[in-house]
């Protein structure tokens, strides 16, 4: 039977938050709406008005 590798010391609460410290989420960045001025995300359709690269794709 195969011994498999077990940590020698526990790992401490710093070092376990450092080590987590990349994992936070970031907030999207939201662009305006060059016909409506609501605020979207980029290369997505508009919510609002349906528009996308100047023209209508969506009817809203």
């Amino acid at each position: 039977m195969a011994k498999h590798p077990v940590p020698k010391k526990k790992t401490s609460k710093s070092k376990r938050d450092m080590r987590r410290s990349h994992h936070a989420l970031s907030v999207p960045a939201l662009g305006e709406c060059p016909q409506c001025h609501a605020k979207k995300l980029s290369h997505h359709i508009c919510p609002s008005c349906g528009y996308y690269d100047g023209r209508q794709v969506l009817a809203v």
